[in-house]
């Protein structure tokens, strides 16, 4: 048995299956736009790497051998795998099948963020799995995108990561909140609130929950030489405005966070006496995954659901 070829040309794999379908030396020099005479020289190399004639003459032309007949279907499955690997992609189609999606992301979100996400993603590929992670503290999210163990991270920054994909998704004014019956609020009009009364009034801040965050209104602050008095820290950012309605704490934080709970909740909005740059949003996601159909498709609608935000 004589040794595999060492650089096995795929061409030369594709002359053998036209030769063993066409039984004709001149058709599959039609087919591949080569001269005859090619083609001839690459049967006799394959003769050589085979050990056998592989095409013989019959009653009607050229018949295969019993060999070259064998090799047909080997010959058809490394074209087609081959073609796999390096031409043809794998469309994603979100209603039949079936993946599962991680999603990491903070819960000082605009209420409806996520549930429109998980709704869009629930409509377009009923059959997927959705994952949403919480954004904490320690979460070291680089390494889980980068592991696979993460597909997408939605958060804000002032600086994003480097090295990763990023898309921006919205952005938020920041505003700052307070019990509508406290007697500063009583006595203070929206767009009344001074800077020595902002500093000064006790602030309810989360905690730090990724890098970037939870220090950006002070971070800011101390920019300008500014400190305020955070008198409560809190990991839980969902119950904060709660903690507003029993206290004269003050939130600072996104006008789309606040809205949600406006409507339902007895607080009173102030324009911050700071000029407070915009949280900006994006969504964030390792290069393993940004050719991949599927993620692709996860990605537009995230950012369908940040489009929907502005819209509402």
């Amino acid at each position: 048995m004589s040794a595999l070829p060492q650089h096995l040309d795929l061409h030369l794999i594709r002359i053998l299956y036209l030769l063993l379908v066409e039984k004709n030396v001149s058709r599959v020099a039609l087919k591949l736009n080569q001269p005859q005479p090619s083609i001839s020289a690459s049967l006799r190399k394959l003769r050589e790497l085979t050990g056998d004639p592989l095409l013989v003459r019959g009653a009607r032309g050229m018949v295969p051998t019993q060999h070259g007949e064998s090799l047909l279907e080997p010959a058809k499955r490394i074209l087609e795998e081959t073609e796999n690997l390096f031409v043809r992609k794998t469309p994603f189609v979100p209603q039949e099948e079936a993946r599962t999606f991680h999603i990491a992301a903070p819960d000082y979100l605009d209420s409806q963020f996520l549930p429109n996400v998980v709704a869009l993603l629930r409509r377009g590929s009923p059959r997927s799995r959705v994952v949403i992670h919480n954004l904490g503290p320690g979460i070291d999210y680089v390494r889980l995108l980068s592991d696979g163990d993460m597909d997408l991270v939605i958060a804000n920054w002032d600086e994003p990561p480097q090295h990763l994909h990023i898309s921006r998704l919205f952005e938020d004014p920041i505003i700052c909140a307070m019990h509508a019956a406290s007697p500063y609020a009583k006595r203070t009009a929206s767009d009344a609130m001074t800077l020595h009364d902002y500093l000064a009034l006790p602030h309810v801040a989360p905690s730090q929950l990724v890098p970037g965050y939870g220090g950006v209104i002070d971070a800011f602050l101390e920019r300008q030489n500014l400190r305020r008095n955070v008198a409560v820290e809190s990991a839980y950012f969902g119950l904060i405005p709660y903690m507003l309605t029993q206290t004269d704490l003050v939130l600072t934080t996104g006008r789309q966070f606040l809205r949600f709970y406006e409507k339902t909740l007895p607080l009173k909005t102030f324009t911050v006496p700071v000029k407070f740059p915009p949280m900006r949003f994006y969504q964030l996601w390792h290069e393993r995954v940004h050719q991949a159909p599927e993620h692709k498709w996860l990605r537009d609608q995230v950012t369908a659901a940040a489009k929907g935000l502005g819209a509402g």
